[in-house]
């Protein structure tokens, strides 16, 4: 497969892609809760309930920022021909690829400010916030020149599409065509 560039992926399929990743990610940290769990011997004190949701925290960002230095693409972004690159450089620098991380789980935050700001707190409550905070996350995307989401802007990172690996160029398929 080409490395070259051929376009700005669409929002849905960056969301597509993102629904793929939330199977692939689920398989990951099932075996590092399970890993946790033996560890600290299923232990249920607070501070082990709370080191084990930093744990999944540094475990998903771990994968993510692996992928995107190692290859430019997770497993879901392979499959839908997506590439994380990064202004000027042949692979995303480790700092970029941390920073593009922490500034993607950036919906989080507002969205447990309004509750705490309003006085909500119960799961349906907290889940409703959360779920409009996606939504604005992703309105971010529509709202950039070259749809990109907010995290890939203030990261100075971009996803791209791949062209198809069978696809040929448009001379090559008419010379093939004429001869």
């Amino acid at each position: 497969m080409s490395d070259t560039a051929s376009s700005t992926p669409t929002v849905k399929r960056r969301l597509i892609v993102m629904v793929y990743e939330t199977f692939l990610l689920l398989a990951i940290e099932m075996l590092a809760v399970a890993l946790y769990l033996l560890v600290t011997r299923n232990s249920h004190a607070p501070l082990a309930q709370h080191g084990l949701k930093l744990f999944l925290f540094l475990v998903t960002g771990a994968y993510f920022v692996w992928c995107w230095t190692d290859s430019g693409h997770t497993l879901a972004m392979k499959t839908w021909r997506l590439r994380l690159t990064s202004d000027g450089q042949a692979r995303v620098p480790l700092r970029t690829a941390v920073l593009r991380y922490l500034l993607a789980w950036g919906w989080f935050l507002p969205a447990l400010m309004v509750c705490a700001a309003f006085g909500l707190h119960g799961k349906t409550e907290i889940s409703a916030a959360i779920a409009v905070g996606v939504v604005a996350w992703g309105l971010t995307a529509f709202l950039d020149k070259d749809r990109q989401f907010l995290h890939d802007r203030l990261a100075g990172t971009r996803l791209v599409q791949l062209p198809k690996a069978n696809a040929k160029p448009a001379a090559d398929t008419a010379q093939a065509a004429g001869a």
